[in-house]
C-alpha cells in the first residue's frame, strides 16, 4: 500500500528565510541549505510526510536521501519536527507550529485503510478516560490514530460493490 501525500502551498503565512534561520538558531542548530529546504517542504505539507516523500520533493535540488534523513532527525531531536508511526512502520514527519491547523501540540491522524493516505485531524478532540489509565497516560506521549476509508476510497468501493452480481456480494 503506497501512501498518497501532497505538498501544497501553505495555508498560513509563509515563513521567510530569516525567520527559519532564527528558528534554527534558537533551537541550537546551524542554518544549512538542506535544513532550510527540509523545513520548507514540511511547512507546505498538508499531512505528515515520510523520509522518502521529503527526499523525493528535494531530489531536484541535489540533496541525497542520507542528508535529508540526518536533517529530519536533527530537527526532530530539537523539537521543531514531530515524528510519528501510523502503524505501517514508516516514520512520518510534520513540523511543529502554532497555527489554525493545531500543529502546536499532538493531534490525531486519520489513516485510510485502502490507499494509505494520512491526514491530520487537528480539530478532533479525543478523551482518554478511566482512573487507572489517567495516571499512566499522563506520564507518556499518546498518539491517537483513526482508521477507515477516506472520501476518495469509500465511493470507489461502493461503485465496485454495486457492479457485482447479487450472488458475489
Amino acid at each position: 500500500m503506497k501512501s498518497r501525500t501532497e505538498v501544497k502551498k501553505p495555508r498560513s503565512r509563509k515563513a521567510t528565510v530569516e525567520e527559519r534561520t532564527k528558528t534554527l538558531r534558537d533551537a541550537g542548530l546551524r542554518r544549512t541549505g538542506p535544513r532550510l529546504a527540509v523545513l520548507q517542504v514540511l511547512e507546505r505539507a498538508t499531512s505528515p510526510l515520510s523520509h522518502g516523500d521529503v527526499a523525493d520533493a528535494l531530489a531536484g535540488e541535489g540533496f541525497d536521501r542520507a542528508t535529508v534523513y540526518r536533517n529530519l532527525t536533527a530537527l526532530t531531536d530539537v523539537g521543531l519536527v514531530r515524528r510519528t508511526d501510523v502503524g505501517d512502520h514508516v516514520w512520518r514527519f510534520e513540523i511543529v507550529r502554532a497555527d489554525s491547523r493545531g500543529h502546536d501540540g499532538s493531534h490525531p491522524h486519520f489513516v485510510c485503510t485502502d490507499c494509505g493516505t494520512v491526514s491530520c485531524l487537528p480539530d478532533v478532540s479525543v478523551r482518554i478516560g478511566g482512573s487507572r489509565a489517567s495516571a499512566g497516560v499522563a506520564r507518556r506521549a499518546v498518539e491517537v490514530q483513526l482508521r477507515g476509508q477516506c472520501g476518495g476510497c469509500e465511493p470507489l468501493r461502493e461503485r465496485v460493490s454495486a457492479r457485482r452480481p447479487p450472488a458475489a456480494r
